[in-house]
């Protein structure tokens, strides 16, 4: 476990580290500049550098953690990745089924898998489920999230790389937007970002806007039009 400097979480645990490319969102994925730096500084986790790695003794760790806490996970891979054993993601899954006082946030890109596998994993509601939806190109992910059994669901639209018109946010609880950040960061059209924020605003859905992102996200902020907008599903608070 590591404390996090995501704005819409508080640690990650990552059981799994590494994973491939499978849409346009992963063109400059952080996690692999990441896996790679991590390698070359000799970290023991990253001997394999983004190659996908299972890390058996992980998998109970939040079991020792006795205060509540967010937690994302697998914030360096994908809990969804084909070459996940079934076995390996029931064993997760069990441990945060069985550590209630945490609120644990996985994200996906490989929603397919997500569809065929959630009738064989216990949804607990701790357990917020997301996927990654970067253009409408990917919008079927959401199709394939509303059938999962999470209680809470979510849109990651990040990084955003064109718009996302007339989205059925029916059954989602929550919207996170956010721009690409790094020296080749592909551009957001603050359009799409209004256009977002008015659907969640329509469909009464909680609303996230993590950064502009760009060359300097930190420069770039992430106000919209002067506004934070920092907004968690079921009155939840992350405090940084």
């Amino acid at each position: 476990m590591s404390k996090s400097k995501i704005e819409w979480t508080e640690f990650t645990w990552n059981p799994v580290t590494g994973c491939d490319k499978v849409s346009k969102g992963c063109k400059f994925c952080y996690a692999e500049i990441m896996a790679k730096r991590l390698k070359a500084m000799g970290n023991a986790r990253y001997p394999n550098a983004f190659k996908l790695t299972l890390h058996e003794d992980l998998i109970d760790r939040p079991r020792k953690w006795k205060k509540g806490k967010m937690v994302f996970v697998n914030s360096m891979s994908d809990m969804l990745h084909k070459d996940i054993p079934l076995e390996f993601i029931l064993k997760v899954f069990q441990t945060m089924n069985e550590t209630p006082q945490h609120t644990y946030q996985i994200l996906t890109k490989r929603s397919e898998r997500l569809a065929e596998l959630s009738n064989k994993l216990t949804w607990t509601d701790n357990i917020w489920m997301g996927v990654s939806i970067e253009d409408d190109e990917v919008l079927h992910r959401m199709d394939d999230l509303k059938k999962c059994g999470a209680k809470t669901k979510f849109i990651s639209a990040e990084p955003l790389l064109g718009p996302l018109y007339n989205m059925d946010l029916n059954g989602i609880q929550w919207v996170i937007v956010g721009g690409e950040s790094g020296f080749k960061a592909r551009p957001m059209d603050k359009e799409w970002v209004i256009d977002i924020k008015n659907q969640c605003e329509n469909a009464n859905v909680p609303f996230f806007f993590k950064q502009w992102g760009g060359k300097n996200k930190k420069r770039a902020g992430n106000l919209l039009d002067g506004v934070k907008y920092e907004t968690f599903p079921n009155s939840v608070e992350v405090i940084k």
